[in-house]
């Protein structure tokens, strides 16, 4: 009896210690606020929340210029739309004018050609091929605008019988562009799927979209040459049919050679 009496004695007079180690144990346990973080991990975190809240920052000021931009542009075609709706009623105007006065309305003449080369280099002289260079014609079914000027209209008479050209109407400019434009960005053919890709080449021309460009372009505007070298020619696809043997005769005898007037966008059509 009296050993069993130290034996319980003994049991609970150890039990204590026991629990007071554990609750010692549990106190031990550092809590996330009672741990420290090491300096540089504290910087590298902080660096992160910094660029973060920047990265954010630019994202929004960036939607924000977007949103601005988007109206400038939405603006500027709505201005554009107007124009060339009041510029087609003033020529049907004086047409009305001159019919009733019993004489004939000449519309003013024409500043902006589209030309196209039809054939080869084939039995070509090198001054004509020089010219085509310069026009940058430099392969078949390739097509530029030029303006209209003394030293332009020369050139064509030269390479007439290589090239059909004529009077683009504003539908045939905007169907190019917005089909078959292509930008020269850094020396390389880029596709006009933005307008960011104009801004960035005529900005400083104040040439901000795509509708700019055609605008610039269908008016021969003061920027026109900035604008015609920026876009690459334009690579066209054969007619239906082709142009056998219509590339060998002028327009005027049935062919498609030289200068055919506004009957320039009925083929563009056929190429485009």
């Amino acid at each position: 009896a009296a050993c069993n009496s130290s034996r319980t004695g003994a049991l609970f007079h150890t039990t204590p210690v026991v629990f007071g180690l554990r609750t010692n144990l549990i106190n031990s346990v550092p809590t996330n606020d009672q741990i420290l973080v090491p300096e540089t991990l504290l910087k590298k975190r902080k660096s992160q929340e910094k660029a973060r809240a920047e990265r954010t920052d630019a994202i929004q000021k960036q939607k924000a210029a977007n949103k601005e931009k988007r109206g400038v542009i939405f603006k500027r075609a709505e201005k554009y739309v107007k124009e060339y709706r009041d510029a087609e009623r003033e020529k049907i105007r004086l047409h009305r004018v001159a019919k009733s006065e019993d004489s004939a309305y000449i519309p003013a003449e024409a500043n902006l050609i589209f030309v196209v080369r039809i054939k080869g280099i084939n039995k070509m002289p090198p001054k004509p091929r020089k010219i085509l260079q310069l026009l940058r014609l430099l392969q078949i079914n390739n097509g530029v605008f030029i303006k209209v000027t003394k030293a332009t209209t020369e050139m064509l008479k030269v390479v007439e019988p290589w090239i059909a050209y004529g009077y683009p109407n504003l539908k045939t400019v905007k169907e190019l562009v917005y089909k078959r434009g292509y930008g020269k960005v850094n020396k390389q053919r880029i596709a006009l799927t933005d307008n960011a890709i104009v801004e960035e080449s005529l900005g400083k021309y104040g040439i901000v979209c795509v509708e700019d460009l055609i605008h610039e372009i269908y008016t021969v505007g003061p920027n026109f040459k900035q604008a015609s070298n920026f876009l690459w020619p334009f690579k066209l696809s054969n007619p239906n049919g082709g142009f056998r043997p219509r590339k060998f005769k002028h327009f005027i005898e049935g062919g498609d050679l030289g200068n055919r007037e506004e009957a320039i966008n009925a083929l563009v059509r056929q190429m485009n």
